[in-house]
């Protein structure tokens, strides 16, 4: 298995636990969405705030906008590693 495609699945994974996981801080909240986004989408930035949600939806844009540059492998990196901080548990 390559190492893109062996990252991807350690990717996938991570992402599974993180949804399994219970709720945490907000502000750590914001760096797993900033990390999130910015292994999926890379620089490719939107924001898309309704009334309602306008803060919340600015916090998470200014999360992700903090990421500029980071290419989106280094993010599923840094994605993997908070994922284990926050579960102790080794993905593989």
């Amino acid at each position: 298995m390559s190492n893109d495609s062996l990252l991807k699945e350690r990717f996938n994974k991570a992402v599974k636990l993180a949804l399994e996981m219970e709720t945490l801080p907000p502000d750590i909240m914001l760096e797993f969405y900033a990390y999130y986004k910015q292994a999926t989408k890379g620089d490719d930035f939107s924001f898309n705030a309704n009334q309602d949600q306008d803060l919340r939806s600015s916090f998470k844009y200014n999360a992700w906008m903090q990421l500029r540059g980071i290419s989106p492998k280094q993010a599923q990196k840094e994605y993997i590693k908070l994922v284990e901080k926050y579960t102790n548990q080794k993905i593989s």
